[in-house]
């Protein structure tokens, strides 16, 4: 039989990955704040939704180990279908932030297992030449995800609350459409995905087990690995805080010290220009580490990443009105993130170099995960005490680790840059 073209499944399963992850990391966090959930009980519980993606390394051999991973991503989806359906049916019940976390825990690790079946499937499906041609497809279709998630959905569901008068039921009608979108991919994907001869469980566990510790070892064991685990968990501490509490103080009315968006508002602000302008700053430090190199960009991204961040000082100072105003503020925060994000991608690469290649970079995702995860779940009950332009001082006060660690790595000067106008057959 004939094989599909990639241009079939890579879209449409990368699309599939990426709703997920926004729609618990960010639409969660809108909806509490749209149903009066305080920001400290957000940051809290919704920061320990990033504990799937934290030990996603240690779970990626059940993945291998049992079944295919066609199966895990075409089950996954399925079952992320139902957990949306179960959080539309949530919004009018008594305990809904409890019910609905629960179904948010289980979409959390749904998506995570998600991750790695569909990463190691697209490396079983296409061979290498095409795995490099659709590397660009799979990212450009990640972030159309972010950009319908937190713009199009977030303003979707403020335009529906405006128009039926209720927002439990505008966040109902939302979570229903993803339920049906999650169907619909289920049912495509079990049609359209390809059956790879090399998609099945190895002849030995034990020895995929023995090789995982292993590999477990050896990472553990890198030169200068306190160094490293420093830079991974602490480059984003500022930053990790800033992301939990940018929604609610979009939302928050001037006299809770909050810009008073309505959410269709934050949708387009936050969620479409925003996630815009990280695109554009993503590919600018791509393009700029590929000439110069990670070690003569490193300072340049670090300031870049938090430099930007007084940005949100003064929007929490002088609390403008202008809906353009405060859509170039956050571009420009949202552009210098994506540029100098570049520089924490890379570094994570060259730390996964040598053997075990992709094993370590998964777990330096783990960690990055858990960099995210813990200053996240502390942030709303700082920011509580403190107020938002004083929370917002602290951000910038919680950048200098970040500086700290960049003085302390050690990269080789020609690690990123590219050498030669090389062949790209």
């Amino acid at each position: 039989m004939e094989q599909r073209s990639p241009w079939w499944w890579v879209p449409t399963l990368y699309f599939g990955q990426g709703i997920p992850y926004v729609v618990v990391m960010t639409l969660s966090v809108v909806m509490y704040k749209n149903l009066g959930v305080s920001n400290t009980d957000i940051a809290l519980y919704t920061g320990w939704l990033y504990l799937p993606w934290v030990i996603k390394p240690l779970w990626s051999p059940v993945v291998e180990l049992l079944g295919t991973r066609r199966l895990w991503i075409v089950a996954a989806q399925l079952l992320l279908g139902a957990s949306l359906a179960l959080v539309a049916l949530t919004t009018s019940l008594p305990q809904f932030f409890q019910l609905s976390l629960a179904v948010f825990w289980l979409m959390a690790f749904s998506s995570a297992t998600h991750d790695i079946a569909a990463d190691g499937f697209y490396m079983l499906g296409l061979p290498q030449h095409q795995q490099a041609a659709f590397v660009g497809v799979r990212s450009t279709c990640y972030r159309l995800a972010m950009i319908a998630g937190q713009g199009g959905l977030v303003y979707l569901a403020g335009k529906l609350a405006e128009s039926l008068d209720s927002v439990r039921l505008a966040w109902s009608i939302v979570f229903f459409v993803l339920a049906v979108l999650f169907v619909l991919l289920f049912a495509y994907h079990q049609l359209v995905l390809p059956r790879p001869a090399a998609d099945r469980p190895p002849a030995s566990g034990g020895a995929l087990l023995h090789d995982f510790f292993a590999t477990f070892k050896s990472f553990f064991r890198k030169p200068g690995i306190l160094v490293i685990l420093g830079f991974l968990l602490l480059f984003r501490l500022g930053e990790a805080q800033l992301l939990k509490l940018a929604v609610p103080f979009l939302l928050d009315p001037a006299d809770k010290g909050g810009l008073g968006l309505t959410t269709a508002q934050v949708g387009l602000v936050y969620g479409t220009i925003g996630v815009a302008a990280l695109t554009v700053g993503g590919l600018l430090g791509g393009v700029a580490v590929a000439r110069y190199g990670l070690q003569r960009c490193l300072w340049g991204m670090v300031l870049a990443v938090h430099v930007p961040d007084l940005v949100f000082v003064y929007l929490a100072s002088a609390l403008p009105q202008n809906i353009y105003l405060i859509g170039a503020s956050i571009a420009l925060e949202q552009l210098g993130y994506g540029y100098g994000f570049a520089a924490y991608l890379m570094y994570m690469i060259l730390v996964a170099e040598g053997e075990h290649k992709t094993a370590h970079y998964a777990i330096c995702t783990g960690f990055m995960a858990l960099g995210m995860m813990l200053p996240g779940m502390a942030s709303g009950w700082i920011q509580q005490q403190l107020g938002y332009q004083h929370f917002f001082l602290w951000v910038c006060v919680a950048t200098v680790p970040a500086f700290v660690m960049a003085a302390l790595v050690k990269i080789d000067p020609e690690f990123g840059r590219k050498q030669a106008p090389a062949a790209l057959q």
